[in-house]
């Protein structure tokens, strides 16, 4: 990519950005961390669209909550546990059980 990235920018609002998760870890100008952060919160800020539609609330958009999850497992070399929880916002739909095996 030949473009500077607005790291900050990228953070707020990730998918203003970049199209796909894929996009995030092609990205030369991030860092590894910075792309773990960033896709940490576009991966929130997809739960919390998945809750709302789930609540009755329409958006229309196709999740991309699962690729997202995906992505970082592939930085990270498996997803965090840790950073996961039992709540809507942070669970895992769709993800099967291979993937949540924390890697060791």
């Amino acid at each position: 990519m030949d473009r500077q990235i607005d790291y900050e920018q990228a953070l707020s609002d990730p998918s203003t950005r970049f199209s796909q998760p894929e996009a995030v870890l092609k990205e030369l100008g991030l860092t590894r961390e910075q792309k773990i952060e960033i896709l940490r919160r576009w991966a929130y800020d997809e739960s919390e669209i998945a809750v709302a539609e789930e609540e009755g609330m329409k958006g229309g958009e196709s999740s991309l909550l699962q690729p997202i999850l995906i992505a970082l497992e592939q930085l990270k070399g498996g997803i965090d546990v840790e950073y996961t929880s039992p709540t809507k916002q942070h669970g895992m739909p769709g993800i099967s059980h291979e993937f949540t095996r924390r890697k060791i």
